[in-house]
């Protein structure tokens, strides 16, 4: 038979998401005949602002063989119980979105379902205290996860706020020693085969890279996806409006949170990532309702530290590719599809697409059963985060400008209303497929953003009540005090040096 393995992978562009890939492939798809090659230029500046992760990265890095301690060392990270949200509902509103988990099932019954039932009796208190995660960050504490599942912290989670610039440089040292070339020079030009498929890509200095797989991961720009294969792109700013972003560091402040704020504005949201050199800070709104200067001065008045470097203004559109695998070419990041950072999800989202191709990875005959399968699970998880952020700015109660009235009140997508109806009724949370937001962030947000269930689950009905109550009041000082015997975040990060 006709050897068919694709012998030369070529990865465009390099940043997060081509370092990703670039580590990943060098890790699993080097077998010592195939070469995996990334083309980047150092003349063209990368978005780097995604500098908050959620707990998926920990696996990516494991699947690496990345150590704990030398990955934050090397990224100047720290670590992220979740994140603090401020003014969504309303002005002078507050609420924890945290990893992990709330408190306990009890003979089956989902524990908000139990919470929902309970919270109006004496010493039941709101759910957040039975979030071990919530309670750390109200602490600036930190811990690793229990492995008891009878320990309140087995619930915890966490992730990293890291340095996506240092993250990038990390993973390419990593990924040039398992064998990855990166070739230097800016692409000009793109060459397709008789069948439509990219052949190679030609640098400005006249060098072709050929290659069999290109993965895309240049950016907004798309190069290889949208601009030589023509693939579209599908546009939800009538969804998610905010099109403009300034980013600004700032000096390093104390204590170190260990995680991130998002605290809503006139017209969109600032956030402030605390890393151990310096505060990542930036806002995110809507052009329609404020302009670029006006932005950059509500960015510069509520900054807590002196800024380090001059703002750094972008541009997006959030939506996807119609399709993210098209020919030969894969787009991994920006050059697939873009969702603002309110929920850290961009690393996330490489990670699915590198994930996905390598479950799916093709020979040379490109079948289209692999393909079709790649897209239709990249174009669901993109739409279930995209949901899931909008129901950020739609469940609000916050009137108090053209912004806020815009987002209160415009339609959304028929797979959140379903979600808000359910969960209005009953307090009810389904999860579908791979879907990326469990039951406990579903939750938190709804019910932060004062989506407010008229009932609860009628199977809570079958526990006794009084019994019930007491193990519910035991999870909540169990939480507190196991919390309470943790360190603070500054010495955890110290003692990993």
């Amino acid at each position: 038979m006709t050897d068919r393995r694709i012998a030369h992978v070529v990865i465009i562009g390099g940043g997060t998401a081509g370092w990703m890939t670039a580590a990943a492939a060098g890790r699993f798809l080097d077998d010592g005949q195939r070469r995996i090659t990334l083309v980047e230029s150092d003349a063209i500046g990368t978005v780097g602002v995604g500098e908050a992760t959620i707990p998926s990265i920990l696996s990516f890095n494991r699947l690496l063989g990345i150590d704990e301690a030398e990955f934050l060392r090397e990224t100047k990270g720290s670590f992220k119980l979740g994140i603090e949200f401020a003014g969504w509902h309303r002005p002078d509103s507050g609420y924890f979105h945290p990893f992990g988990s709330y408190g306990r099932d009890i003979e089956g019954v989902n524990f908000h379902q139990l919470w929902l039932k309970l919270r109006g009796e004496a010493g039941i208190g709101p759910i957040a205290d039975y979030s071990p995660s919530t309670v750390a960050a109200r602490a600036t504490a930190f811990g690793p996860p229990s492995g008891d599942p009878r320990s309140p912290l087995s619930g915890m989670a966490y992730a990293y706020h890291i340095d996506a610039t240092l993250y990038a440089a990390f993973l390419r040292r990593r990924a040039e020693a398992d064998g990855v070339a990166r070739v230097e020079g800016r692409i000009v030009s793109v060459e397709r085969a008789d069948n439509g498929h990219v052949a190679a890509v030609v640098l400005d200095d006249g060098r072709r890279v050929e290659g069999e797989l290109f993965i895309d991961c240049s950016g907004f720009r798309s190069l290889l996806l949208g601009d030589a294969m023509g693939v579209g792109f599908e546009d939800w700013s009538h969804w998610l409006p905010c099109d403009r972003a300034i980013a600004v560091p700032t000096e390093r402040t104390e204590p170190v949170l260990p995680y991130t704020r998002a605290t809503a504005h006139q017209a969109g949201w600032q956030w402030r990532i605390p890393l151990q050199h310096r505060t990542g800070n930036g806002v995110v709104y809507c052009s329609r309702f404020l302009d670029d200067d006006a932005a950059e001065r509500l960015l510069l008045s509520r900054l807590d530290s002196a800024p380090t470097a001059a703002p750094r203004r972008l541009s997006f559109t959030a939506g996807q590719r119609h399709r993210m695998w098209e020919g030969n070419v894969v787009a991994i990041g920006l050059s697939g599809g873009f969702l603002e950072p309110l929920e850290s999800t961009s690393i996330h989202l490489i990670q699915q697409g590198i994930s996905k191709l390598f479950a799916l990875f093709p020979d040379r005959d490109f079948s289209t059963v692999e393909r079709d399968e790649y897209n239709r699970q990249m174009a669901d998880n993109y739409r279930s985060i995209r949901d899931f952020i909008i129901l950020h700015y739609h469940a609000t109660a916050r009137d108090d400008s053209p912004f806020w009235d815009h987002v209160r009140t415009m339609d959304v997508p028929d797979s959140l209303t379903r979600k808000l109806d359910l969960f209005r009724h009953k307090g009810r949370v389904f999860r579908y497929e791979d879907e990326l937001f469990a039951m406990p962030s579903w939750v938190a947000v709804l019910l932060g953003q004062g989506v407010d269930p008229v009932g609860h689950d009628p199977v809570a009905d079958a526990l006794d009540e009084e019994r019930l109550a007491g193990a519910l009041r035991q999870m909540r000082s169990a939480t507190a005090a196991a919390v309470a015997g943790l360190p603070s975040h500054g010495a955890v990060l110290a003692r990993l040096g």
